[in-house]
């Protein structure tokens, strides 16, 4: 095989993972660019003036893939404890109100650079912005990607409803001043929405193989059916992904059965919207026919153990999903309601929350079906599947180095399950994107982390300002909302089914 030799790296002496065969053989990895051209038997035949990369005492992984997180959370991590995600969906003019340009490409950033430093190369970032997404905005949290050198789909989260009309009943218990406050958390028209989306999509300028745009109608039922379907239109027109929050927690599965009559997931069917495209966020309370709808689309689902869990929202079924052949990618959710972007974790949770379900053996999923949705299945709701997530000829060369010599691998016995089981991040010393070191010796090489901490010090203290009256609001509404969506929550679920279909 021909390489070019002006833009070859050649890296030596490493152990490559293959999590199917649960095996790390000795191999070396050659690189032509951006991209992984060959991977043979140590000793390889490289250029003679190839970059050399030592591997020693390394396994080399594909760089982990978030399928789902929220750049807008990094600058409110752990502000909260007892949230459901009702309360944190009151919080949010709180936690993320205020932000000027600079800090919603500082949020951006800080997500980054922690998922980089973790072994993640990849994510799919619904990022918020009030009232409506803005093209400078995008380009603020895509420019943030971009100067760390991380992949990243952005899609901007946006709704026609406020959250206290998408659940049918709470606006009326709130009292009258309050509904005033809230009548003011109203976004935009739709029609604004799809306008300035369409305005980025049409005018994005950054290198797409690196960062794109994705569209999310954020909730179903915090969106008009027309809002969903131009979303639907606008997504199609321009190739690109659809991620939507669906059946999260109960109150949204219940919400949906209320409004529609039928779920979530059901509704999204007949809007259209299911297709190999579309993500589902965290779906803890899909059921078998939803499972079903979405394995025959070809639909993924971005599963997230933690944040479900951190919110009290319940335990998804991995193996269900699985055996309905719906992708199964894994993310970390936002740091405002998971506290940390961490993707080994993620996998570590994503076994134990199967095995901790039922006490069937067969039905937990096994490691490698752990770790190949944290790599192969989320590239694939990211919409760059072929092109990485695997350590192979032709795939990017975006490559986790872990040292073995970490106590974390002492000793090796089998690395797919220590990879899933052992490894928090500890290890990670070198990580690679596109054949470009972005971590080298645990450091980062794009961002001076300190200037960066500084950075989101001061923000920290001036957005704490700007939002004292949003965290006054938020304590007022929390005392209705935190009695209100936990009654609906409390409803027998095949009750409602029940009701909802009659």
């Amino acid at each position: 095989m021909t390489v070019s030799s002006s833009a070859a790296t050649i890296i030596r002496g490493g152990r490559v993972l293959d999590a199917r065969a649960h095996r790390a053989d000795a191999a070396d990895v050659l690189v032509a660019g951006d991209t992984i051209t060959e991977i043979g038997a140590p000793g390889l035949a490289a250029p003679a003036d190839a970059t050399v990369v030592d591997a020693r005492g390394k396994l080399l992984q594909p760089g982990l893939i978030n399928a789902h997180t929220h750049a807008h959370g990094n600058l409110a991590k752990g502000m909260g404890d007892r949230w459901t995600l009702e309360l944190l969906l009151t919080a949010g003019p709180w936690l993320s109100g205020g932000r000027a340009l600079a800090d919603k490409q500082l949020s951006a950033k800080l997500g980054a650079v922690e998922m980089v430093l973790k072994g993640c190369t990849a994510c799919y970032d619904l990022a918020f912005e009030w009232p409506a997404p803005t093209l400078e905005g995008l380009e603020a949290v895509g420019g943030a990607y971009a100067a760390v050198g991380m992949r990243a789909v952005v899609a901007p989260m946006v709704a026609d409803r406020t959250f206290f009309e998408a659940i049918p009943g709470l606006m009326p218990m709130l009292p009258p001043a309050m509904q005033q406050e809230v009548e003011k958390l109203r976004p935009a028209p739709w029609k604004t929405s799809i306008e300035n989306m369409g305005k980025a999509l049409a005018a994005w300028k950054l290198d797409r193989d690196q960062v794109r745009l994705a569209v999310a109608p954020t909730i179903p039922h915090h969106c008009s059916d027309e809002f969903i379907r131009a979303c639907v239109s606008l997504a199609r027109e321009h190739g690109v992904g659809m991620h939507t929050h669906v059946a999260e927690s109960k109150v949204q599965a219940i919400v949906g059965l209320q409004r529609y009559g039928k779920t979530l997931t059901a509704h999204l069917d007949d809007l259209g919207v299911l297709g190999p495209h579309f993500t589902v966020a965290h779906g803890v309370w899909l059921d078998a026919d939803d499972m079903k709808r979405l394995g025959a689309h070809g639909a993924s689902v971005a599963h997230n153990p933690g944040s479900n869990m951190r919110l009290g929202n319940g335990l998804a079924d991995m193996r269900a999903m699985l055996e309905h052949r719906v992708t199964v990618g894994l993310g970390t959710d936002g740091a405002n309601c998971s506290d940390n972007l961490n993707m080994y974790e993620a996998m570590r949770l994503a076994s134990f929350v199967s095995k901790a379900q039922c006490p069937d053996v067969e039905r937990w999923v096994t490691t490698d079906e752990v770790a190949l949705a944290a790599t192969e299945g989320s590239a694939r709701a990211l919409g760059f599947e072929g092109r990485i997530g695997r350590l192979a000829a032709g795939y990017k060369a975006d490559i986790v180095f872990l040292d073995l010599g970490h106590v974390n691998w002492i000793p090796l016995n089998d690395p797919t399950n220590q990879l899933v089981h052992t490894e928090d991040g500890g290890a990670v010393t070198h990580v690679m994107i596109g054949g470009r070191m972005i971590v080298q010796d645990r450091r980062l090489t794009t961002v001076d982390v300190a200037a960066l901490a500084r950075e989101a010090e001061a923000a920290r203290e001036r957005l704490a300002r700007v939002n004292a009256p949003g965290k006054e609001l938020y304590e007022q509404l929390a005392a209705v909302v935190g009695r209100f969506c936990p009654g609906l929550a409390h409803m027998p679920y095949h009750i409602t089914r029940y009701v909802g279909r009659a």
